[in-house]
Order: C-alpha cells, then sequence, then structure tokens
C-alpha cells in the first residue's frame, strides 16, 4: 500500500508541477522564468538544510572538498533549471513533452561515452522511434519559436550530462543525491540572482502587478516547493504515463498548441516510443534487481549457512 501511494504520489506531483509551471508562466504571464527557478533554488536549501538539522537526512558538512567534488554539476543544474522553465514557457506542452525526450538519445550517448555502458537493439530501436516521432512532430508544428526550440533542445543537453555526471558523484563519499542537490541549489543560486538582475529580470519582477493575487501567489509557491522522491523504476513507469498525459492534457492548457493531423500523428508515435522504452527499462532494471538480490541471498547462505537438521547430525555421525 505504501509502494502504490508513493507511486500515486509521484504521478500527481510530477504532473502537476509541469502544469504549474505553464500556468505560472504563460496564463499568469510571469516575466521571468529566471527568478522562479531562484524561488525553486531558495526552497530546496531551505527544506534540505531543516531536515539535515532535523536528522531526516544526512549528507556531508560544508568544506573545501565540496566544490571538487561537485563540479561541474552547479553549472549543468543551473542550465537545466533555467532552460527547462524557459522552454515551458516557450512552447506547447504537447511540444515541450515531444522534444524533451531528446534527453534519452543524449543520454544514451554520453552514458555509452563516458559510463561505457550498451543498450540492447530493443531499446535503441524504441529511442529512435522517439527520435524519429518528434521531429515529425516538430515538422508540422504551426507555433514553432526558434527561442523555445533553442531552449529546449539546450535542456535536452544540460539534463542528459547531469544525469550521467549525478551518477557519477552521488557514490562520492559523503556528498548523496541530497548533498548533490543541496549545494548545486548554494552554489549557483547567488550567481543566478545576480544574472537576474543584471538583465532586468529582477525589476520586472519587482513591479510584476499580481504579488498582491491569491491564485498567483498560491501557484508561484505550489511551483517553488513541490518535488517527489521515487525508486528508479516508478520514476521510469509512472514518468511515462504521465508524460503522455501532460502531452495530450496539454493541449487545452496554456492555449498555445495549435492542431495539425502531421503535429499529431507524431505525437502519437513519439508516445508510442516512449513508452516501449519504458516497458524495457522497466523489465531489465526489474531484472537486474532480481538478479542482486538472488546473488545476495546467495552470498548470505554462504555466510551464514542453515544449521542441519537431526536427520542430518545422524548422517555426520555415521560419516
Amino acid at each position: 500500500m505504501l509502494r502504490l501511494l508513493s507511486a500515486a504520489f509521484y504521478a500527481a506531483s510530477s504532473f502537476v508541477i509541469v502544469i504549474v509551471n505553464k500556468v505560472v508562466l504563460t496564463y499568469y504571464r510571469f516575466p521571468s522564468y529566471m527568478f522562479l527557478g531562484i524561488g525553486q533554488m531558495a526552497t530546496t536549501i531551505i527544506i534540505l538544510y531543516a531536515a539535515k538539522m532535523n536528522q531526516n537526512i544526512h549528507f556531508q558538512d560544508f568544506d573545501r572538498s565540496i566544490l571538487y567534488k561537485i563540479f561541474p554539476l552547479p553549472l549543468l543544474y543551473v542550465g537545466n533549471h533555467i532552460t527547462g522553465l524557459a522552454s515551458t514557457k516557450k512552447l506547447s506542452l504537447p511540444m515541450f513533452t515531444v522534444l524533451r525526450k531528446f534527453t534519452i538519445l543524449m543520454t544514451m550517448i554520453l552514458e555509452s561515452r563516458i559510463l561505457r555502458k550498451s543498450f540492447s537493439v530493443n531499446l535503441i530501436c524504441s529511442v529512435l522511434a522517439i527520435v524519429f516521432g518528434a521531429l515529425v512532430a516538430a515538422s508540422s508544428d504551426l507555433a514553432f519559436d526558434l527561442e523555445g526550440y533553442t531552449f529546449i533542445l539546450l535542456n535536452d543537453v544540460c539534463t542528459a550530462a547531469s544525469g550521467v555526471y549525478t551518477k557519477k558523484k552521488v557514490g562520492v563519499e559523503g556528498l548523496g543525491k541530497y548533498g548533490v542537490l543541496f549545494y548545486n541549489a548554494c552554489i549557483i543560486v547567488i550567481p543566478t540572482l545576480l544574472a537576474s538582475s543584471y538583465t532586468g529580470d529582477l525589476k520586472k519582477v519587482i513591479s510584476f502587478e499580481l504579488w498582491l493575487s491569491f491564485a498567483f501567489t498560491f501557484y508561484f509557491l505550489i511551483s517553488c516547493i513541490m518535488g517527489h522522491y521515487n525508486s528508479a523504476l516508478t520514476t521510469t513507469v509512472i514518468g511515462a504515463i504521465k508524460n503522455v498525459a501532460v502531452a495530450y492534457i496539454g493541449m487545452f492548457v496554456g492555449g498555445d498548441y495549435i492542431f495539425s493531423w502531421i503535429n499529431f500523428i507524431g505525437l502519437n508515435i513519439c508516445m508510442l516510443g516512449g513508452l516501449v522504452y519504458s516497458y524495457l527499462t522497466f523489465r531489465s532494471s526489474s531484472a537486474a534487481e532480481k538478479c542482486d538480490e538472488r546473488g545476495a541471498q546467495a552470498y548470505k547462505n554462504i555466510e551464514s549457512p542453515a544449521e542441519p537438521n537431526e536427520q542430518q547430525e545422524k548422517q555426520l555421525v555415521v560419516v
């Protein structure tokens, strides 16, 4: 029941946070996606620090070695954060979801180069189907926005690189996943705030007329504080369902999606390829987990053999 509730919470929060970001940036026309990112970074720092002080989570205290251990993740973190919010503002949710799937292709390329991983033919074919569907959809995007496409492709690169390097850095002694998240936000939040001030975004944010609106403030705070934690398998399976929901429901959110049959067919091809990819990933990960469990049980049996029963003791005596 706890696993089911956890998966349901992940599905709901993962879906809602995309919709909420879209509502804040497009419906309410909030002028600065950079400042929204700053709000999310600040909330991350406050929540993780409070959890650490309360001993709910543990990660290394700050020292000079942190910068060496974590680099270049802070740069990828801010790039991923800002370009993701910028592309959410500029693109319709269906195209945002489809073009985000280029991250899978880029991640495979980086993992094969940096982590020396290999992939099955079926997995590669599912990724090629995703890419083909995305290209078909993009070829007939009647709401094409060059700036939005640039942001989303940069976001794909940052997400892929961040994912690969995080796998390397999380294993570093004392850092862990919470330490990576906390120090990424700590290191980059001040430079991002200075950049926001330098570009004039901060001035636009201060003069934004809807700060006294309860509805806007509520959505802004929800965007800042929402987060979720789940296992990789839950994320893979529920995430795939979430992407389908965002793609189709997103056609009616924000008011910036323009329907065309070629675009719609491309979306369907991409979503189908994504579901196949998630199924293959889930199956291989599940098999790997079962293999690890069997190996651990076999090791446990070797280390702690069962006590012989009475009949076995008699046989031992006879021998």
